[in-house]
């Protein structure tokens, strides 16, 4: 009885903050012009790198709540948009705050070489993925601009995860302390950043431990397209996101590697996805392993970088329907983009999901969201 009970008053307080907060974000059905969207979602972008004391992008912030602190993680991939909005926009401010983002990145990194797990913090802990993510940025901006500086914390990342990585490619240590362990199998997508540092900085054995990973990857795959171990906490029905983000990691290597098994296994992963998304561009937030959805809400997050993988597929393939996919999902994330809000904290950032009281990023507007948001619009702009 009493189990009953908190559960009720735990229903009750969910639904009664639903009420009250969520009429705060309001999707916008009838102005579909993408251009608007985009120039909205980069102003909440810049926005929330203002927003602290430091270079570093807030992670975010609770529906009528303040920008939370900046985030190691998400901040290291929003590194290569601004770079890319630098070029859309023909303005050089994007490749100054991309730098000022880079230079934050290597202020907080750890000594053994690792990016913390969670917001900034003053007692960090390693995680894998993050230092994954990170590399993305620092690799970019390698690329870009040289610098011994992002070089060196690109190298001392990379070793560390050398260091932590196993035998068969998996990396079972140094994992974040905020997410299950046993269920990292989206950690692809930290290998392609491993993949990228390999290639801009001329390590092999960055690539070759980036591979092992993709291949541990692939042995966790069913012949649907469906991964075992894959999601932050629910493994028998992982997120949409972190299945994009294994197919983003599996399509990144391969770009690199040329490995062509990889690709094949992000294409079956996004034909899978493909065959769930509704004609309205609805992807159900979580997938159990008959390829089904388990949910009526979506992920926001996990559709617009599924829009950017059938982007990438069309890129890398040519074949229409992926282009088509593309298009689809990023009408739906339009029509539930507030770009009308008086409030700046609100306006033009994205949610986790839709409606926004759904279980991931509930009543909040997240920054990696918001970044792949952009990043979708863009490469459908490019592919026009």
């Amino acid at each position: 009885m009493i189990a009953r009970a908190k559960e009720l008053k735990r229903r009750t307080t969910l639904y009664t903050d639903r009420l009250r907060r969520s009429g705060r974000y309001h999707e916008s059905p009838t102005d579909t012009d993408a251009e608007r969207h985009l120039r909205e979602a980069v102003g909440w972008l810049k926005r929330a790198q203002d927003a602290g004391t430091d270079r570093g992008v807030s992670y975010g912030l609770d529906f009528g709540g303040p920008f939370l602190e900046s985030y190691p993680e998400t901040t290291g991939y929003i590194i290569p948009t601004f770079l890319k909005l630098a070029d859309y926009y023909k303005d050089d401010s994007f490749v100054e705050r991309a730098v000022e983002m880079g230079e934050w990145e290597s202020e907080v990194q750890m000594d053994c070489g690792a990016v913390m797990g969670g917001r900034l913090n003053p007692n960090p802990t390693p995680a894998v993925f993050n230092t994954g993510m990170v590399l993305l940025g620092w690799s970019a901006l390698y690329a870009r601009r040289g610098g011994r500086a992002t070089l060196s914390s690109l190298r001392h990342a990379a070793e560390w995860l050398l260091r932590m990585q196993d035998a068969d490619g998996a990396w079972r240590r140094g994992n974040s302390q905020f997410a299950n362990p046993n269920f990292t199998v989206y950690n692809v997508k930290a290998a392609w950043g491993l993949c990228e540092a390999g290639r801009v900085a001329d390590v092999p054995e960055a690539i070759s431990s980036a591979v092992r990973n993709a291949e541990f990857c692939l042995s966790r795959q069913l012949p649907n397209g469906w991964f075992r171990d894959c999601c932050l906490v629910d493994a028998d029905q992982p997120l949409l996101h972190t299945i994009a983000y294994t197919m983003q990691g599996l399509i990144g290597i391969a770009a690199i590697t040329g490995r062509s098994d990889f690709l094949r296994a992000a294409i079956r992963t996004a034909n899978g996805v493909l065959r769930l998304m509704d004609d309205g561009g609805f992807i159900p937030g979580r997938i159990d392993r008959q390829f089904r959805g388990t949910v009526q809400w979506s992920c926001l997050t996990g559709t617009a970088q599924t829009a950017i993988v059938w982007g990438r597929l069309f890129q890398l393939t040519g074949q229409q329907i992926y282009r088509d996919a593309m298009r689809r999902a990023n009408n739906y994330l339009i029509r539930h983009h507030d770009v009308d809000n008086p409030d700046p904290r609100l306006r033009g950032g994205v949610p986790g999901s839709w409606p926004v009281w759904g279980d991931y990023g509930r009543l909040m507007i997240l920054n990696w969201a918001t970044n792949f948001f952009v990043e979708a619009l863009l490469l459908e702009r490019s592919l026009s």
